[in-house]
């Protein structure tokens, strides 16, 4: 089990930043806007294109829930910057203060703004097969990420759940809201999960999910099991998906741009990987894949996502 000790221990990853955010843009020029898609609930799309210091790194989405006690937030930023401007649209939106955070996955944007909202009282959720991998990266993120940022890094304190849950799945009550945490497989990162919340049809999908633009395939994923945990999402039926990236859908284009994705990497690289036919017979083979070409960041990703399965697959 992750003790408090090593949460504390991963304090002194950020012990060199100042004690303040840095300069906090307007959520807007920042590219971030609210979306109602129930009563009460709420996501936030960010760009979909590359981190940037304009966009203060919040090139994904996120979501909040408005109980009478407070809110619920789905993932808390790239930085304390980012956090701050997830508040602003939150207080905004609600006049009312986050109290609860939870985060779906270990990219940078899902949990580096834990420390911004822990420091003004709201409970930190997380299962333990996230917090382990945040544990992991959290500060060779923080290196990438000081380039990029510069002072909108300031303050960023990579604050991990002091008490996350064991189990792959968790059902909470928070606020009079029920929420369900599932773990179904390693997908974009190992430990990432989804969030439903019962009754509403409302899945908050994290990394498992994009739309309108490719998604990423990076040397932290498993493409092969994260096939497997689209086809247990897909079981969950949602009405509303909220993704990682990428325009609020339904289940039928979240297959057609993330599950179909993965089965076309995943079953046309396997042949060239299990015979050790190199990874360039396979770009060769798939590097041409029209059904996919308009999803933005095709150009740039699709390649990549070949050579990086192949080498997954390859080792495995």
């Amino acid at each position: 089990m992750i003790g408090r000790f090593a949460a504390r221990l991963f304090l002194l990853f950020a012990v060199a930043l100042p004690a303040r955010a840095g300069s906090v843009p307007d959520p807007g020029a920042a590219g971030l806007r609210v979306e109602p898609v129930a009563p009460g609930v709420y996501a936030v799309i960010g760009p979909t294109g590359g981190r940037t210091y304009a966009n203060a790194g919040m090139n994904a989405n996120f979501g909040f829930i408005d109980t009478p006690d407070g809110v619920i937030l789905i993932d808390s930023g790239a930085s304390a910057t980012g956090a701050a401007l997830l508040d602003t649209l939150v207080h905004r939106q609600t006049g009312k203060q986050v109290r609860w955070v939870v985060n779906t996955g270990s990219q940078d944007h899902r949990w580096l703004g834990n420390g911004y909202f822990s420091a003004k009282g709201a409970e930190i959720i997380a299962l333990e097969r996230t917090v382990k991998t945040q544990l992991r990266v959290g500060k060779q993120q923080l290196a990438a990420l000081l380039p990029l940022l510069r002072d909108r890094l300031d303050g960023t304190v990579p604050l991990v759940a002091p008490a996350p849950t064991e189990a792959d799945e968790a059902v909470l009550r928070r606020g009079g809201a029920t929420i369900v945490l599932s773990y179904l497989a390693d997908a974009h990162f190992p430990g990432d999960v989804v969030v439903r919340m019962p009754g509403t049809g409302v899945l908050f999908a994290g990394d498992h999910i994009y739309t309108g633009r490719l998604l990423g395939i990076l040397p932290e994923s498993n493409p092969v099991t994260w096939l497997d945990a689209f086809g247990k999402l897909s079981a969950f039926s949602p009405a509303i998906i909220v993704p990682g990236h990428g325009p609020v859908c339904t289940l039928a284009v979240a297959r057609r741009d993330t599950g179909d994705y993965l089965r076309f990497i995943v079953t046309g690289v396997r042949p060239f990987a299990e015979e050790l036919a190199g990874v360039e017979a396979a770009l060769d083979a798939l590097a041409d894949a029209p059904r996919f070409s308009l999803l933005e960041n095709y150009d740039t990703l699709h390649r990549p996502n070949i050579s990086t399965t192949y080498q997954k697959i390859e080792s495995q």
